[in-house]
């Protein structure tokens, strides 16, 4: 995979992109998250520990989960339906809060 092609694919710059490989990004940043995010995702997806460390994430599951198997199965049906959502580059992607 190119430089080029991580660039397009979350939104960025070749030149972006190259400086965070490079590691001369020196603070976190929302795209720094975005390269990762996107190199995890190209690897086989975010680790288990990943999900379990977002507290938002379980908190929205917290929430709305009955704690059925049932439920569980809708749920991640509608999760995975969403998969679509996050393929476009950043910048088109649709304000989700």
């Amino acid at each position: 995979m190119t430089q080029e092609q991580v660039a397009k694919a979350v939104g960025a710059s070749q030149s972006q992109v190259s400086r965070i490989l490079g590691a001369k990004a020196l603070r976190r940043s929302r795209l720094l998250e975005e390269v990762c995010l996107y190199a995890e995702r190209m690897n086989g997806g975010v680790t288990a520990e990943a999900v379990r460390e977002n507290d938002d994430l379980i908190e929205a599951m917290r929430q709305v989960w009955d704690g059925s198997d049932r439920h569980a199965k809708a749920l991640s049906s509608v999760i995975r339906s969403m998969a679509g959502l996050w393929a476009a580059p950043s910048s088109k992607r649709r304000n989700i809060p």
